[in-house]
């Protein structure tokens, strides 16, 4: 069970709330985007940035000259995938299917060498499994370079929006509109080459078979 704590607790829409762990990491696993909330110099900024994760950590990348990625003080991190719309008979009663995590602590700055190749492959084949075996690793200088945040998911809540309209049962239920959901579907499209690539070559396996794959699929947790 996910534990709860007072910026945790779910108190509007509890049933859509999550406890269980396997939630969180399902979320994690179909996201692609983080959201990382911090204060800088007195002042809010949400700043989107790629990230990778086990069961323990989230792993945030950026440059090191990223004044977001600093490590100092509390941070949210939000992950959302949009899975739709709800369209009800009324326009207050519409809404979105969603899947969100969002989590809280303080991350640390990773500096231990091999707890930095770790977190930047885990980032790396989450965004492009396979990649991190099939490009070139991070030189010296370009580790040096890098920023990567480790934030402990020990204090985390998932919520998943997956209904229907709830106006079927009321008096809007006889004005004869239509109701129901649009699910939103994206997909991987077909892989472009870049300009100046070398006649020949041609995308990897693990690249050309994400075409028509779903971005933001439902899977199982990492093992």
């Amino acid at each position: 069970m996910l534990s709860e704590t007072p910026r945790t607790r779910h108190r509007r829409i509890k049933e859509n709330g999550r406890t269980d762990p396997a939630d969180l990491h399902a979320v994690l696993a179909a996201g692609q985007v983080a959201h990382l909330g911090v204060v800088v110099d007195g002042h809010p900024m949400v700043v989107p940035t790629v990230y990778g994760h086990d069961h323990e950590r989230i792993f945030l990348h950026g440059s090191v000259a990223s004044r977001s990625l600093a490590g100092r003080g509390e941070v949210c991190v939000t992950v959302t995938v949009f899975d739709g719309l709800v369209l009800a008979r009324s326009v207050f009663e519409h809404g979105v299917n969603y899947r969100s995590a969002m989590i809280y602590g303080v991350p640390r700055a990773v500096t231990d060498p091999g707890d930095l190749l770790y977190g930047l492959r885990l980032l790396t084949e989450h965004a492009a499994p396979g990649q991190w075996d099939y490009a070139r690793r991070p030189s010296k200088k370009e580790l040096a370079a890098t920023r990567l945040l480790a934030l402990p998911l020990a204090e985390a809540s998932v919520k998943i929006s997956d209904g229907f309209p709830d106006d079927g049962d009321g008096p809007d239920a006889a004005l004869g509109l239509w109701a129901g959901r649009l699910p939103a579907v994206a997909a991987w499209g077909t892989p472009e080459p870049d300009p100046r690539l070398a006649a020949g070559i041609e995308p990897p396996p693990h690249i050309a078979g994400r075409a028509g794959a779903a971005l933001h699929p439902r899977r199982p947790p990492p093992g």
